[in-house]
């Protein structure tokens, strides 16, 4: 499975092409997309040509997105409702199957808690990614992470002879057998050493 993983936003909006390998995931490509300007239109335009762009060079046969979330700052989530709405056209345009995740569903998949805190997603990334560095800006660690948990949850389904996960969790679909928030408590202060120890202990990359 490829599967494409977006972080949705306007003026920044991370994107990640996640591959399921013999013995991990691999990332072939990842990124943010920039957009600047007062006028909202262009810079829609420019987001959905980039992500085509992305689809075109790395042909991936599903794609997963950050669920939007409810926001205080009303602008920013409408923001982001615009630029997961391009995310989807063009999904739809290339007729791949979609998977929206909360983000304290990517945080479990990946770090083993609901709450992890930003530079723990990115620690966690690079080592399950086995990456040189962690990805920056955050945006594009994020998208990875939501690759990475499209495949967790993709592969759990099939180990229970389910389908393969492509629909929105949470819908009541077959593959959307996930729960929400859950974990324990902030894990800030934690070591690195902690954070890997604790790194999602169902995780088709962690083993047993």
């Amino acid at each position: 499975m490829r599967v494409l993983g977006i972080d949705p936003g306007l003026g920044r909006c991370g994107w990640a092409v996640v591959e399921r390998a013999a013995r991990g995931a691999t990332a072939l490509g990842y990124g943010t997309v920039h957009t600047r300007g007062e006028a909202v239109a262009p810079r829609l335009a420019e987001l959905a040509a980039r992500l085509r762009d992305v689809v075109a060079r790395y042909d991936p046969d599903s794609f997963a997105i950050e669920r939007l979330f409810v926001n205080a700052n009303v602008r920013t989530a409408m923001t982001v409702g615009q630029a997961s709405g391009v995310a989807l056209l063009v999904a739809a345009e290339q007729g791949l199957p979609v998977a929206a995740y909360t983000p304290s569903q990517v945080k479990r998949a990946v770090t083993g808690t609901g709450s992890a805190p930003k530079a723990q997603i990115g620690y966690m990334v690079r080592v399950l990614l086995h990456l040189e560095a962690v990805p920056t800006p955050a945006d594009t660690a994020d998208a990875l992470a939501v690759a990475l948990c499209h495949l967790h949850h993709a592969s759990a389904t099939a180990s229970h002879g389910g389908h393969d996960g492509t629909r929105a969790p949470g819908s009541g679909a077959p593959g959307s057998g996930v729960t929400g928030a859950g974990g324990t408590g902030g894990l800030g202060a934690a070591t690195a050493a902690d954070w890997l120890a604790r790194a999602a202990p169902t995780s088709p990359w962690r083993g047993p």
